[in-house]
């Protein structure tokens, strides 16, 4: 089992499909994404507000999937006509 991991692994350098940090984002690709500025990923990150990230020395980078996962959970469902906030009175 182990040496079709290697192959696959092997394959895919060849094959110029992976690297190291492929599935991963910068906070510039994450920001132009959304349309917020860097420092506002920054301010986020510091108010534990923004979507989850990994810091290494002053690189900061977004898991591609834990990014769509937290895009995801920031989605609200349209509030239908004539409903009020708060419930019903």
């Amino acid at each position: 089992m182990k040496e079709a991991f290697v192959d696959d692994q092997q394959a895919e350098s060849a094959a110029g499909t992976a690297t190291l940090l492929s599935g991963w984002l910068s906070r510039a690709q994450v920001a132009a994404e959304i349309g917020v500025s860097v420092d506002t990923l920054a301010r986020w990150e510091t108010r534990r507000i923004g979507p989850p990230c990994v810091r290494i020395g002053r690189k900061v980078l977004y898991r591609a999937e834990a990014f769509r996962e937290w895009l995801v959970s920031r989605e609200r469902h349209p509030v239908s006509k004539g409903a009020r906030p708060g419930g019903e009175r």
